[in-house]
């Protein structure tokens, strides 16, 4: 397994840093994946502790003139936004008096305090623009910081020029243009801080759930230490309204322990002694004893985290194109201002003032970061929802895929179905009480450790039926069990078993035989030496199989069923679900093979299964889907993991990655008519019909309103419904 490592970088102005970051990473030695996810400014590496290093990467990362902080925390980001207001502040302050004196000409003061005014600007709050182009320039690439810096300095540098030359004159002198340049583009990186930190709220809210301090039982008594300290094996003691460290077990005490952040569910859940519990859930009621069995790492909280991670680190394919119009945004844009000026100050013969302020303002109303916060803020925002909800996204391409699904394999047991035996019908021969029948088997049954035996008791109990004690117990592996109860010889089992000790079943054959077309088990009951009954036994299917088949069709997807039971049970289980299509009895391993059989006719596959003996059909899937992965999400195969074992989930996730997908797309278009119809406009095609140009200041204010619009329709995605 390579090394992990996953910081946040500082100073990227637009996607265009991201790629540069990652093209550099990549070709390193050592580093087997760089992924940067510009909307959250965190980098994610895989590489070979032995080839490379993390001071390595630093140094990489930072001699192309970014900052990496090490420990995010909300302090720190409000530093970073309080430090961007006041820029902003700075910015407007200085540039209000140089508006309400720029037609002033007669008093030369004014001219060297508005000079004075917009210097502190240039070289204070808009340095951070040079600083970014410097190195941007230096390893031969452009970004977002390359338009701003030539455009703040063209306006900025003639002034200057022309003031100077001019003597103090006011008449080609507009410092107002720089310096409120420099405060609008500083207004919306203030607010595009603002929005990104509310798109990044779900994984900051998993991990502030963690808990600090735990309680250490040793020799009876009671420690509280860091959480870090805790070791497998630990006992801890947690109390009503705490939280619970770690992973463990129940060994003494119980509670009602609210799960919500694994499952998404309000309602608390019971636990006693041998129940499990997962760090960060909250107990609500009673005092617990636990051991801990998973600590660090290994917790169910730090592999979710490590899940979200991934998920925003991963690039959906539609993000591709976003990538490769960014790449060469920025020289392009340069090329359409100069373009701009030669037009109007060499064929049309205008002013050179005019030309060079239409030329300023293609420059700074170019916005390549609307289309890179496009598609990573929206599966940000996604992927938060899915998590509040129980539905884990692994990769940020899933919740793309999910939605283009054309056809849903489904596998049977524990998918579909409980997964595990339930007593579903008692039949009794005419004039014995079915109550009695069954307290006679559950007796019989009492002391089996078969599956089908502890489907018996729990089918008793739920109705209220708790058997005596038995004598001279004996069980026959694989046929039944025969016993004394309440001085009566019984005897359950199969037909062989009723056959071998001359017990006629003739007379329940045919009732028999159409409960086990249904594929249910039957346990055959005898009372001294004579056939009093059977119990049907099956594995049905869940509440929610049969509504969440119906809504995926009526998202048009169809539905198959993949099952190594025969067909008749197959066929049974899939008309109670309302599927119309099956494979029956196929091997574990040639899931894969049904999976493949349906991609070689050309349809985008999703496969649904418990992740474990369906791993490598959820693998081989385009999206693999893992149900009821609560315990250990990490070893799951699937892209999406659902907590519950509820289908709904699934059906949930296919309307989630719909509505992020449409997001997506509905970013990538007001990005690309923005700058497809801005640029244009900043260029002065309006001003022969209308006579309308529009001035560099409100150019630069158009472009950092264009990205706080992008990541505030990402954030519409918290409304959606699943």
């Amino acid at each position: 397994m390579p090394d992990r490592w996953n910081f946040r970088i500082s100073g990227m102005s637009c996607v265009n840093c991201a790629g540069r970051i990652e093209k550099t990473l990549n070709e390193a030695e050592g580093i087997e994946r760089a992924s940067v996810n510009f909307a959250m400014e965190e980098l994610l590496v895989e590489f070979d502790g032995r080839i490379t290093s993390r001071a390595a990467i630093e140094g990489i990362v930072r001699g192309l003139g970014y900052g990496i902080v090490l420990q995010k925390s909300d302090d720190s980001e409000a530093a970073e936004l309080s430090r961007d207001r006041l820029w902003f502040i700075l910015s407007l302050c200085a540039s209000l008096p140089i508006m309400a004196t720029m037609t002033i000409h007669d008093r030369p003061w004014i001219g060297w305090l508005n000079l004075l005014l917009a210097t502190l600007v240039q070289f204070t709050a808009g340095l951070t623009f040079y600083r970014g182009s410097w190195y941007a320039l230096k390893s031969r690439s452009a970004n977002m910081d390359v338009l701003v810096a030539l455009g703040t300095t063209a306006a900025y540098g003639y002034s200057l020029g022309a003031f100077l030359l001019g003597s103090g004159g006011h008449a080609e002198v507009f410092f107002e243009t720089s310096v409120m340049l420099i405060a609008f583009i500083r207004l919306g990186k203030y607010l595009e801080s603002r929005a990104r930190g509310k798109a990044g709220e779900a994984l900051k809210k998993l991990l502030s759930l963690q808990a600090d301090k735990a309680r250490l039982l040793v020799d009876g008594r009671e420690q509280e230490v860091p959480t870090s300290r805790v070791k497998v094996g630990d006992l801890l003691l947690v109390r009503p309204g705490e939280t619970i460290p770690v992973d463990g077990e129940v060994v003494e005490g119980s509670s009602s322990v609210d799960e919500a952040m694994v499952t998404g569910e309000s309602v608390p859940v019971h636990k006693k002694a041998g129940a499990l519990v997962t760090g960060s859930t909250i107990n609500r009621t009673g005092l617990l004893k636990i051991v801990a069995n998973r600590v660090g790492e290994a917790t169910l909280l730090a592999q979710i985290v490590r899940m979200v991670q991934d998920a925003q680190a991963d690039k959906a394919p539609i993000q591709r194109f976003a990538d490769r119009v960014s790449a060469v945004f920025v020289p392009v844009v340069l090329l359409v201002a100069l373009v701009t000026f030669a037009i109007w100050f060499g064929l049309l013969h205008h002013q050179f003032l005019f030309a060079f302020k239409l030329a300023i303002a293609v420059v700074v109303i170019a916005c390549p970061c609307a289309m890179g916060l496009a598609t990573p803020t929206a599966i940000m925002v996604g992927s938060g929802v899915g998590l509040s909800r129980g539905i884990l996204i692994k990769r940020g391409s899933a919740l793309e895929n999910i939605a283009r699904l054309q056809v849903l394999l489904i596998d049977k047991t524990g998918t579909i179905t409980l997964g595990r035996p339930v007593l579903s019908q008692i039949t009794a021969m005419r004039g014995v009480d079915e109550r009695r029948l069954l307290e006679c088997l559950a007796a019989a049954e009492s002391q089996s450790l078969h599956p089908l035996a502890r489907a018996v008791m729990e089918g008793a109990a739920k109705q209220g039926i708790i058997p005596g004690e038995v004598t001279e117990y004996e069980e026959r592996g694989g046929y039944g069990v025969s016993c004394l109860y309440t001085g009566m010889q019984l005897l359950a089992g199969n037909v062989s078993f009723m056959e071998e000790a001359g017990v006629k079943t003739a007379p329940l054959a045919e009732a028999a035989e159409r409960v086990a077309r249904d594929g249910k088990s039957l346990i055959w009951i005898a009372a001294e030496g004579k056939l009093v009954g059977f119990a049907a036994l099956g594995d049905p299917i869940k509440e929610t199989s049969a509504r969440a088949i119906a809504d995926l069709k009526l998202l048009g997807i169809p539905c198959t069923m993949i099952t190594g039971d025969h067909r008749g049970v197959a066929s049974s289980i899939a008309r109670q679900a309302g599927i119309n299509s099956f494979e029956a009895e196929v091997r574990p391993d040639g899931k894969q093979k049904v999976v493949q059989d349906f991609q070689g006719r050309g349809l985008f596959v999703g496969m649904v299964g418990d992740g474990i003996n369906d791993a490598p059909a959820l693998a081989q899937a385009d999206v693999g889907i893992a149900i009821g992965g609560g315990t250990d999400v990490a070893k799951e195969t699937g892209d999406i993991v659902l907590v519950r074992d509820d289908l709904m989930d699934v059906v949930r996730a296919v309307r989630l990655g719909r509505a992020t997908l449409s997001k997506i797309r509905q970013n990538l278009f007001w990005a690309m008519f923005y700058n497809v119809i801005g640029i244009p406009v900043a260029a002065g095609a309006l001003f022969y019909p209308l006579g309308i140009t529009l001035k560099p200041e409100y150019a630069g204010l158009a472009m950092a309103f264009s990205s706080v619009s992008v990541v505030a329709n990402s954030l519409l995605l918290k409304r959606v419904k699943l």
